[in-house]
Protein backbone atom coordinates (compact mmCIF):
# COMPACT_ATOMS: atom_id res chain seq x y z
CA UNK A 1 0.00 0.00 0.00
CA UNK A 2 1.41 3.18 -0.88
CA UNK A 3 2.09 6.46 1.27
CA UNK A 4 0.11 9.19 2.09
CA UNK A 5 1.06 12.09 0.40
CA UNK A 6 4.31 13.84 2.42
CA UNK A 7 6.92 15.72 0.28
CA UNK A 8 10.22 15.33 2.03
CA UNK A 9 12.74 17.76 1.34
CA UNK A 10 16.53 17.08 1.76
CA UNK A 11 17.55 20.79 2.53
CA UNK A 12 20.30 22.47 4.33
CA UNK A 13 22.39 23.41 1.52
CA UNK A 14 22.18 26.35 2.65
CA UNK A 15 19.59 26.50 5.12
CA UNK A 16 18.39 30.24 3.14
CA UNK A 17 17.79 28.03 -0.24
CA UNK A 18 15.62 25.66 1.96
CA UNK A 19 13.32 28.23 3.48
CA UNK A 20 13.31 29.67 -0.02
CA UNK A 21 12.01 26.51 -1.59
CA UNK A 22 9.69 26.04 0.86
CA UNK A 23 8.52 29.85 0.22
CA UNK A 24 7.86 28.23 -3.54
CA UNK A 25 5.80 25.37 -2.33
CA UNK A 26 3.71 27.18 -0.86
CA UNK A 27 3.57 29.71 -4.10
CA UNK A 28 3.22 26.94 -6.85
CA UNK A 29 0.00 25.23 -4.81
CA UNK A 30 -3.45 26.90 -5.02
CA UNK A 31 -5.26 27.09 -2.14
CA UNK A 32 -7.93 28.60 -0.38
CA UNK A 33 -7.35 27.34 3.11
CA UNK A 34 -4.50 25.68 5.13
CA UNK A 35 -5.60 22.12 4.34
CA UNK A 36 -5.58 22.44 1.08
CA UNK A 37 -1.59 23.18 1.12
CA UNK A 38 1.07 20.77 0.28
CA UNK A 39 1.95 18.52 3.37
CA UNK A 40 5.79 18.25 3.77
CA UNK A 41 8.69 17.41 6.49
CA UNK A 42 11.82 19.31 6.36
CA UNK A 43 15.33 18.47 6.96
CA UNK A 44 16.94 21.44 7.00
CA UNK A 45 20.47 20.40 8.73
CA UNK A 46 23.14 22.40 7.44
CA UNK A 47 25.96 20.92 8.88
CA UNK A 48 26.43 18.46 5.86
CA UNK A 49 29.84 18.84 3.90
CA UNK A 50 30.61 21.51 1.35
CA UNK A 51 29.26 19.94 -1.99
CA UNK A 52 31.82 22.44 -3.52
CA UNK A 53 35.00 21.45 -2.41
CA UNK A 54 33.77 17.83 -1.95
CA UNK A 55 33.58 17.50 -5.81
CA UNK A 56 37.02 19.36 -5.94
CA UNK A 57 38.99 16.98 -3.80
CA UNK A 58 39.36 19.68 -1.19
CA UNK A 59 36.73 18.43 1.41
CA UNK A 60 34.73 15.19 2.83
CA UNK A 61 31.97 13.45 0.84
CA UNK A 62 28.46 15.17 2.21
CA UNK A 63 27.16 11.34 1.19
CA UNK A 64 27.04 9.76 4.69
CA UNK A 65 24.89 12.78 5.82
CA UNK A 66 22.79 12.96 2.73
CA UNK A 67 22.04 9.54 3.40
CA UNK A 68 21.25 10.36 7.14
CA UNK A 69 18.56 12.99 6.31
CA UNK A 70 16.89 10.50 3.61
CA UNK A 71 16.94 7.92 6.15
CA UNK A 72 15.21 10.48 8.61
CA UNK A 73 12.79 11.79 5.89
CA UNK A 74 11.65 7.94 5.06
CA UNK A 75 11.40 7.00 8.66
CA UNK A 76 8.81 10.51 8.72
CA UNK A 77 6.89 8.74 6.00
CA UNK A 78 7.63 10.99 2.97
CA UNK A 79 6.00 9.39 0.09
CA UNK A 80 8.20 11.46 -2.10
CA UNK A 81 11.74 13.11 -1.66
CA UNK A 82 13.42 16.49 -3.51
CA UNK A 83 16.55 17.72 -3.04
CA UNK A 84 16.60 21.11 -1.86
CA UNK A 85 20.59 21.75 -3.92
CA UNK A 86 21.16 21.39 -7.27
CA UNK A 87 24.96 20.16 -6.73
CA UNK A 88 24.26 17.18 -4.23
CA UNK A 89 22.32 15.69 -7.54
CA UNK A 90 25.89 14.40 -7.98
CA UNK A 91 24.95 11.56 -5.80
CA UNK A 92 21.05 11.16 -6.82
CA UNK A 93 21.82 7.53 -8.02
CA UNK A 94 22.62 6.87 -4.73
CA UNK A 95 20.22 8.53 -2.61
CA UNK A 96 17.60 6.56 -4.80
CA UNK A 97 18.82 3.37 -3.87
CA UNK A 98 18.68 4.02 0.01
CA UNK A 99 15.16 5.52 -0.51
CA UNK A 100 12.12 3.48 -0.15
CA UNK A 101 10.33 7.02 -1.13
CA UNK A 102 11.04 8.07 -4.79
CA UNK A 103 12.94 11.25 -5.18
CA UNK A 104 12.17 14.07 -8.10
CA UNK A 105 15.03 15.15 -10.17
CA UNK A 106 15.55 18.62 -10.48
CA UNK A 107 16.72 18.40 -14.11
CA UNK A 108 13.56 16.49 -14.95
CA UNK A 109 11.23 18.95 -14.04
CA UNK A 110 13.78 22.01 -15.32
CA UNK A 111 13.36 20.74 -18.79
CA UNK A 112 9.19 20.18 -18.32
CA UNK A 113 8.90 23.92 -17.82
CA UNK A 114 11.91 24.82 -20.62
CA UNK A 115 10.54 23.04 -23.27
CA UNK A 116 7.21 24.77 -23.30
CA UNK A 117 9.59 28.18 -23.72
CA UNK A 118 11.11 26.79 -26.76
CA UNK A 119 14.66 28.80 -26.53
CA UNK A 120 17.33 28.15 -28.94
CA UNK A 121 20.51 28.71 -26.67
CA UNK A 122 20.19 28.40 -22.47
CA UNK A 123 22.99 30.10 -20.46
CA UNK A 124 23.48 27.48 -17.15
CA UNK A 125 24.72 29.72 -13.83
CA UNK A 126 26.16 26.77 -11.76
CA UNK A 127 28.82 25.22 -9.70
CA UNK A 128 31.50 23.83 -11.73
CA UNK A 129 30.49 20.28 -10.61
CA UNK A 130 27.24 20.71 -11.63
CA UNK A 131 28.70 22.05 -15.13
CA UNK A 132 31.01 19.48 -15.55
CA UNK A 133 28.18 16.68 -14.14
CA UNK A 134 26.54 17.80 -17.55
CA UNK A 135 23.13 16.63 -16.70
CA UNK A 136 21.14 20.12 -17.41
CA UNK A 137 23.28 20.06 -21.07
CA UNK A 138 22.57 16.32 -21.65
CA UNK A 139 18.68 17.56 -21.17
CA UNK A 140 19.10 20.70 -23.50
CA UNK A 141 20.56 18.58 -26.06
CA UNK A 142 18.15 16.22 -25.95
CA UNK A 143 15.71 19.10 -27.19
CA UNK A 144 17.86 20.49 -29.58
CA UNK A 145 18.92 23.26 -26.92
CA UNK A 146 22.40 24.60 -27.09
CA UNK A 147 23.97 25.59 -23.85
CA UNK A 148 26.31 28.82 -23.17
CA UNK A 149 28.30 28.09 -19.59
CA UNK A 150 30.00 30.29 -17.37
CA UNK A 151 34.10 30.32 -18.86
CA UNK A 152 36.64 28.71 -15.41
CA UNK A 153 37.79 32.93 -15.15
CA UNK A 154 33.79 34.03 -14.83
CA UNK A 155 33.44 31.49 -12.73
CA UNK A 156 36.13 31.88 -10.26
CA UNK A 157 35.68 35.84 -9.95
CA UNK A 158 31.74 35.83 -9.94
CA UNK A 159 30.14 33.02 -9.13
CA UNK A 160 32.13 31.36 -6.33
CA UNK A 161 32.89 34.52 -4.57
CA UNK A 162 28.96 35.76 -4.86
CA UNK A 163 27.91 32.01 -3.99
CA UNK A 164 29.41 32.24 -0.67
CA UNK A 165 28.52 35.89 0.09
CA UNK A 166 24.58 34.53 -0.27
CA UNK A 167 25.75 31.77 2.40
CA UNK A 168 27.08 34.36 4.64
CA UNK A 169 23.85 36.60 4.59
CA UNK A 170 25.69 39.27 2.54
CA UNK A 171 22.81 39.23 -0.25
CA UNK A 172 23.33 42.47 -2.03
CA UNK A 173 26.70 41.71 -2.60
CA UNK A 174 26.45 38.30 -4.01
CA UNK A 175 23.81 39.61 -5.90
CA UNK A 176 25.72 42.43 -7.91
CA UNK A 177 28.51 39.74 -8.12
CA UNK A 178 25.95 37.16 -10.04
CA UNK A 179 24.43 39.95 -11.95
CA UNK A 180 27.68 40.22 -13.72
CA UNK A 181 28.00 36.99 -14.63
CA UNK A 182 23.88 36.87 -15.65
CA UNK A 183 24.54 39.86 -18.00
CA UNK A 184 27.59 38.13 -19.31
CA UNK A 185 26.10 35.17 -20.13
CA UNK A 186 23.17 36.91 -21.74
CA UNK A 187 25.49 38.66 -23.97
CA UNK A 188 26.99 36.03 -25.38
CA UNK A 189 23.75 35.20 -26.78
CA UNK A 190 22.02 33.19 -24.15
CA UNK A 191 17.97 33.74 -24.55
CA UNK A 192 17.21 32.42 -21.28
CA UNK A 193 19.01 31.70 -18.17
CA UNK A 194 18.98 28.56 -16.13
CA UNK A 195 19.55 29.34 -12.14
CA UNK A 196 20.95 26.12 -11.11
CA UNK A 197 22.62 26.78 -8.01
CA UNK A 198 19.71 27.66 -5.42
CA UNK A 199 21.22 30.65 -3.56
CA UNK A 200 21.62 32.33 -7.31
CA UNK A 201 17.77 33.08 -7.64
CA UNK A 202 17.68 34.35 -3.92
CA UNK A 203 20.82 36.72 -4.32
CA UNK A 204 19.41 38.33 -8.44
CA UNK A 205 16.43 39.07 -6.44
CA UNK A 206 18.30 41.09 -3.58
CA UNK A 207 19.45 43.73 -5.69
CA UNK A 208 16.51 43.32 -8.57
CA UNK A 209 18.78 42.04 -11.44
CA UNK A 210 16.91 42.85 -14.84
CA UNK A 211 18.44 39.19 -15.51
CA UNK A 212 15.94 37.56 -13.61
CA UNK A 213 13.22 38.33 -16.63
CA UNK A 214 14.91 36.03 -18.97
CA UNK A 215 15.91 33.31 -16.29
CA UNK A 216 14.05 29.89 -15.13
CA UNK A 217 14.53 28.65 -11.50
CA UNK A 218 15.61 24.96 -11.26
CA UNK A 219 13.87 25.13 -7.49
CA UNK A 220 10.63 26.63 -8.80
CA UNK A 221 10.33 24.46 -11.66
CA UNK A 222 10.83 21.33 -8.66
CA UNK A 223 8.10 23.21 -6.59
CA UNK A 224 5.80 23.38 -9.43
CA UNK A 225 6.03 19.28 -10.16
CA UNK A 226 5.73 18.94 -6.31
CA UNK A 227 2.48 20.72 -6.44
CA UNK A 228 1.43 18.84 -9.48
CA UNK A 229 1.40 15.60 -7.71
CA UNK A 230 -0.20 17.30 -4.60
CA UNK A 231 -3.01 18.37 -6.52
CA UNK A 232 -3.57 15.01 -8.15
CA UNK A 233 -4.06 13.70 -4.94
CA UNK A 234 -5.41 16.55 -2.81
CA UNK A 235 -9.47 15.72 -3.36
CA UNK A 236 -8.63 12.09 -1.46
CA UNK A 237 -7.57 13.64 1.82
CA UNK A 238 -9.93 16.26 1.86
CA UNK A 239 -12.94 13.92 0.99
Amino acid sequence: MSRPFLLGVLGGMGPLATLDFQHKLLEATPAESDQQQLPSVVWNVPQVADRQKALAGLGPSPLPQLLQGIEKLNQAGASHIVIACNTAHHWYDALSRASAAPLLHIVDATLESLVVQKPQRVGIIATKGTLEAGWFQRGFAAQGIEAVEPTPEELAEWFVPGCYAVKRGALREGGVLLSLLADALLARGAERLVLACTEVPVALRAVAASSLAQSLDPAQALAQRCAKIWLAQRHSYLA
